[in-house]
């Protein structure tokens, strides 16, 4: 597939080259050996091109034998030595001992003319390419590549950044680093700081083995980076200050924002990416993830040993290395997954003693012993017209007794229980995100200005082409109709030609001129598509749902004639368990539908930023997914036997089929076998089955894609190691963690809204959790491609979601225990109808009489063994056909609706009181980060003080050494008037002495001062003039 030249080694030092680390591998580093590769340029060949340099013409095409070179370019602000040296500013730099042209060996330079025999579009990528990284070298990048051009097959480009180009992005993104200055934790005293060294003790075994994680007694202060003040930072190698995920997003920021005019569009890499100008750009993972002999483990290692494997699933994360590995945004999610995982184990623990709870008291349980009772003989009306029989009411003992594991008493604590679960899971992440701000030197980060997406830059300027080309008719227009001199309108002609030239001139600068952002008028067409894209998907999820429920009906009633007794007797089992199967494949098959149809949706609206995509990317596939998931578990629970009708008069559904009914135990039984094999299912198949298996798919049809070279290519790989770069490129490219918290956020649904039905699904949850970690991380670490490092304080707008599934988890769960259960009619009947105040009856209470003299014609059985019977019983409270309001509600369906409302807005408002205490009790920043908050901003404050006072001192040391008089001169009179006051608000006495003074010569320190002294009216000539050099020093010399 490929053809990869083997690399001669480039001997060089100097400043800024660093040598291979213990843990790193020398194919991470330029050709040099030194100078380490912090991103790589991917793109695909797929033409044979052809490359024009002066008078001469040299075929770029794969000699038999290809020669063993590569090109170094430098941006000459950092001189290559060796071999490398000599090349000019923004020049290209050849291997050394360069060979003729006759040899096979081309050395590119940038003002080349590369012409392609077949296609032009790759010509115009070719001189696209060329602008982009000569672009990059001014903004002092330094590029190595292959000198040999491949036929076929990726070629890479590799990016470097040196110290300078890296401490300018710092200081500009203002990224914290650590200063010398450390101070000491607070130390707890007494009981506490024995219980803690317990804790730690006992927390000891599930700790990964990571060398930085330790219990520090220490901290360091951290200040945004500034190259006035290396002096404050602890600069042992200026290789290693700053860590490799930092240095990455470096060169991706400079990547992101330089412009390419060639693509009349303002911003870098995105846009050609999008273009296909290249195919990929990512930065290079840490060597490989498997550890050869005894050497030390590098962070990528470190992270499969310790945290991607299914053995260490009993350990904790190592969030900090994941963090500095893959980014902060990265890192909240883990630490998010982690902080969940944790608190779903005293809700699984509480799930399951409810579940036992349930199977203990079922033999005690009245309601279902009278029903297993067959000596109460309830004979109940056919469940089907016509072929049905009647049946009695003891058939249904094993449904009524698995009713009561989940319909009890103790539910309805569990729901409780779990409302108020949520509001303490959300304060304490809010707690645990504090805490890592704070760890992670985010607190006070400012959000980044995003850079337009290529989609909206490429309809932007195609609206602003259609502006000009409308303002060009207008023009033509009004030519027509004036009647002015022919030599004033060429002049005006010309003007307005020279105009659009220059407004097309500082388009393509990247300057916004005319036209600067879409309206809502631009984007209607896209809101309208949404509007009715998104209803047209809610109808397909509610067809999908009725779709099963009439093959519910259907199947039921087939069943239902069947002759086998121990058929009929398992009909309504059988029934459920088939359609939620049917069910959960339609969730798994329109999911991935779903998830497609909001990227192309999104798209549509076309979003000005990366992050205004992301927003309304989530909201849409949120909104879709979640109904899609949840539309028949809310059937089931809130629709199911609601409108079924009653003998009679039942509802029919195509005329022929009757609406189907719960079960005589309600229909939560039902409601729990749905929760339970769609949350299960999707689980396994979706979340785990599918992301183990979709990443190896693609991974084996990039393969067989690479299986067009050669058979010579392929020995000549095979005789060559593979370098870092070839190895990533192999791998998933990352494509968000949207994915992966829409998997959560959907669990953490099935968790919270319907618990009540299901006390079991936190324990499910923990477990596919566990496994889950380890899967992403697995994931991360050994099949995608690395991430690109991306700064967050917050996971944003996922919380607003968990926060408003919170709330509304506690309406759910009311309308679940007061119209689903029975736990509601049960309180009515035995403190307002009970004559004994116990359960005693109750079944025979909510068993409403009819007269089958009053069945419509074809709907009463046509044969039965049950011919005697007058009566049968269906669950519904009505009067009785002897009734003067036969059929009709009777008191008690009012008596128990009412309760159910009221219970309903009880349960509503305590649990909402109770969610808001928890949250008030809890405070968001814990006391520990708030006292080290304030101490650090004091700490900052003096060391900042004590730095001016020793540039006080400098200047005072540096005039008093002048051999000039102290009185009546007036440059020493503006001296020592001016900073009199700062040194007493330094604690230095009126005459400047007092307290020693530590001299330091930078020329940057005083830089200040040196320029007040300049602007003094009364310096002379010759004071000016000696001042002048260390202005320029001041102004000019980075430290």
């Amino acid at each position: 597939m490929h053809q990869y030249a083997s690399q001669d080694k480039i001997p060089g030092g100097g400043v800024g080259l660093a040598a291979p680390q213990d843990g790193q591998s020398s194919c991470q580093f330029f050709s040099d050996g030194r100078r380490k590769v912090d991103y790589v340029l991917v793109f695909y060949q797929r033409k044979q091109i052809s490359v024009r340099g002066g008078d001469r013409l040299h075929r770029l095409s794969a000699p038999p034998h290809p020669p063993h070179r590569l090109s170094v370019i430098s941006n000459g602000s950092s001189p290559l030595s060796g071999p490398v040296g000599g090349v000019g500013q923004g020049g290209l730099g050849c291997a050394a001992g360069q060979r003729s042209a006759g040899d096979g060996e081309v050395c590119v330079d940038l003002a080349v003319e590369v012409e392609l025999e077949a296609d032009p579009a790759e010509g115009e990528m070719v001189l696209i390419r060329e602008e982009f990284e000569a672009r990059l070298l001014e903004a002092g990048l330094e590029m190595e590549r292959d000198t040999e051009v491949r036929v076929y097959g990726p070629s890479f480009t590799r990016l470097h950044v040196p110290w300078q180009v890296l401490s300018r992005e710092a200081e500009f993104l203002k990224i914290k680093v650590p200063t010398k200055k450390s101070y000491d934790l607070k130390q707890e005293n007494g009981f506490s700081a024995s219980l803690s060294e317990f804790w730690r003790k006992v927390n000891q075994p599930f700790q990964p083995n990571i060398p930085q994680l330790g219990h520090s007694t220490t901290k360091q202060l951290s200040h945004c980076f500034s190259r006035d003040k290396l002096h404050l930072f602890n600069i042992t190698s200026k290789d290693t200050f700053f860590d490799n995920a930092t240095r990455s997003r470096i060169v991706y920021e400079i990547l992101r924002r330089t412009a390419c005019t060639r693509t009349s569009q303002s911003m870098g890499i995105t846009t050609l990416i999008a273009k296909g100008v290249y195919d990929s750009a990512f930065p290079l993972h840490d060597g490989d993830y498997k550890v050869v002999g005894h050497s030390e483990r590098n962070d990528r290692q470190l992270l499969h040993d310790e945290w991607a494997r299914y053995g260490a699933f009993y350990k904790y994360q190592p969030v900090d290395l994941i963090r500095k590995y893959f980014g902060e945004k990265i890192g909240l999610y883990f630490a998010w997954l982690g902080v969940y995982t944790q608190l779903l184990i005293p809700a699984s623990m509480v799930g399951i003693i409810v579940f036992c709870y349930g199977c203990y008291t079922v033999d005690m349980d009245v309601p279902s012993l009278e029903m297993c009772d067959k000596q109460q003989n309830f004979t109940m009306c056919p469940l089907c017209d016509g072929v049905c029989d009647y049946w009695h009411l003891s058939t249904a003992c094993g449904t009524a007794r698995a009713s009561h594991l989940f319909d009890n008493p103790a539910t309805v604590f569990f729901a409780i229980f779990m409302s108020l679960w949520v509001a303490t899971f959300l304060e304490h992440w809010k707690r645990r995100q504090i805490s890592l701000n704070h760890s992670w030197d985010l607190t006070g980060l400012e959000e980044e200005e995003d850079h337009p997406r290529p989609k909206y830059e490429t309809i932007l300027l195609q609206k602003r082409q259609m502006m000009r080309n409308k303002e060009k008719k207008n023009e033509k227009k009004k030519k027509k109709k004036k009647i002015e001199p022919v030599q004033r309108e060429e002049d005006v002609a010309a003007g307005k030609d020279r105009w659009r030239q220059k407004l097309l001139s500082a388009m393509n600068t990247g300057t916004s001129t005319g036209v600067e952002k879409l309206t809502w008028r631009d984007r209607l067409p896209g809101y309208l598509i949404n509007i009715s894209s998104i209803l047209f998907m809610f109808g397909l999820t509610f067809s999908a749902v009725f779709g099963v429920i009439v093959y519910r009906i259907v199947v039921s009633a087939l069943m239902a004639m069947s002759p086998d007794p121990e058929t009929k007797s398992n009909v309504r089992v059988t029934v459920t368990a088939t359609a939620v199967i049917i069910n959960l494949v339609v969730i798994l098959i329109l999911d991935e539908i779903y998830g497609a149809v909001a990227v192309w949706l999104t798209e549509l609206e076309i979003p000005r930023t990366e992050s205004n995509f992301e927003q309304h990317l989530i909201l849409k596939a949120f909104l879709l997914k979640f109904m899609n998931a949840y539309a028949p578990i809310f059937y089931v629970a809130f629709f199911k036997g609601r409108f079924a009708g009653r003998p009679g008069d039942y509802v029919y559904v195509f005329n022929d089929y009757r609406m189907e009914e719960c079960a005589p135990g309600g229909c939560l039984i039902e409601l729990c076998i749905q929760l339970s094999i769609i949350m299960v299912g999707k689980q396994l198949i979706q979340n785990n089955v599918f992301e183990i298996g979709i990443p190896k798919l693609k991974k084996l049809i990039r393969a067989w894609k690479g299986k067009g070279i050669s058979l010579e290519e392929r020995e000549e790989q095979r005789a060559r190691p593979p370098q870092q770069w070839n190895l990533d490129y192999t791998l998933v490219p990352f494509e968000g963690l949207t994915p992966e918290y829409m998997e959560m956020i959907i669990q953490f649904g099935f968790v919270s809204l319907f618990v009540a039905s299901f006390p079991l699904a936190p324990l499910f949850a923990l477990l596919n959790n566990v496994i889950e970690i380890r899967l992403d991380a697995k994931k991360f670490v050994t099949e995608l491609r690395r991430p690109d490092a991306v700064q967050a304080k917050d996971i944003g707008i996922w919380y607003n979601i968990l926060s408003g599934m919170g709330k509304f988890s506690v309406i759910i769960n009311a309308f679940v225990i007061s119209f689903t259960s029975d736990f509601i009619p049960r309180l009515v009947y035995q403190y307002m109808y009970s004559q004994t105040g116990t359960m005693h009856g109750f079944i025979d209470h909510t068993l409403s009489h009819f007269n089958v003299s009053n069945f419509r014609p074809g709907n009463a059985p046509t044969s039965s063994y049950l011919s005697e019977t007058t009566v049968c019983r269906y669950k519904d409270y009505r009067e009785p056909p002897w009734s003067a309001e036969a059929y009709q509600f009777s008191k008690t369906y009012w008596a128990v609706l009412a309760a159910r409302l009221a219970f309903v807005i009880l349960f509503q408002n305590l649990v909402m009181f109770l969610s808001l205490l928890v949250a008030w009790v809890i405070p968001d920043v814990p006391k520990n980060i708030s006292e080290q908050l304030k101490r650090e901003k004091t700490l900052l404050v003096d060391v900042f003080l004590r730095e001016e006072k020793e540039k006080f001192h400098l200047l005072q040391s540096l005039f008093s050494s002048k051999d000039l008089p102290s009185q009546g001169h007036p440059d020493t009179a503006h001296f020592r008037t001016l900073p009199l006051g700062l040194s007493q608000g330094l604690g230095q006495p009126p005459g400047g002495e007092g307290g020693e003074s530590r001299v330091r010569c930078r020329a940057a320190s005083f830089s200040q001062f040196t320029r007040q002294m300049s602007m003094s009216p009364s310096n002379n000539a010759g004071r000016q003039m000696s001042m002048s050099p260390s202005n320029d020093a001041a102004r000019h010399t980075a430290v």
